[in-house]
């Protein structure tokens, strides 16, 4: 590898942060850093406005990726809530969604583990966004159903994979 290439790849990843706030401010997303381990920002979804978080732990050089809907959950609805949160889990390939046991809010979480470097690609920086908000995209009819349309779970599913399928 000649000098030049090496420079080229050194620039091609970053502190997972730094990368994270960059791609953020190149995309004009509404972007902050909360401290050294962790920053949020928010992005319009096809349903909602989501709050993305991303939290750093050097220690294991972990990046958790949290992307929250604005979904409350009742508690009257919990038990339907989880139990299409295990459908929707089943689905999904990568991450997960969960409700936060303070305050009955719905996310999705996704731990990425990075190299012994920590550094993060603005390849992955995107994948780890674009997939946060795709799952959300993808799911939130369905918790909205649940929540507010009085579906069960699996017709909430059901007609949310419908909906999803026929917007192309």
């Amino acid at each position: 590898m000649n000098p030049r290439e090496h420079q080229q790849t050194a620039h091609d990843d970053a502190a997972p942060l730094e990368m994270l706030l960059a791609l953020f401010e190149a995309r004009g997303w509404e972007c902050e850093s909360v401290s050294d381990e962790e920053m949020s920002g928010e992005v319009q979804g096809s349903w909602a406005k989501y709050q993305l978080r991303a939290i750093w732990r050097a220690n294991d050089n972990v990046l958790q990726f949290l992307c929250l809907p604005d979904i409350r959950i009742a508690e009257e609805k919990r038990a339907d809530a989880f139990e299409l949160l295990s459908l929707a889990n089943e689905q999904m390939w990568l991450g997960h969604f969960d409700i936060w046991s303070s305050g009955d809010v719905l996310l999705y979480r996704h731990g990425a583990l990075l190299g012994d470097d920590g550094m993060l690609s603005l390849t992955q920086a995107q994948a780890l966004v674009e997939s946060a908000i795709d799952e959300c995209d993808r799911f939130y009819p369905a918790f909205q159903f649940v929540l507010w349309g009085d579906k069960s779970p699996r017709e909430a599913l059901q007609a949310a994979m419908v909906d999803a399928m026929g917007e192309a």
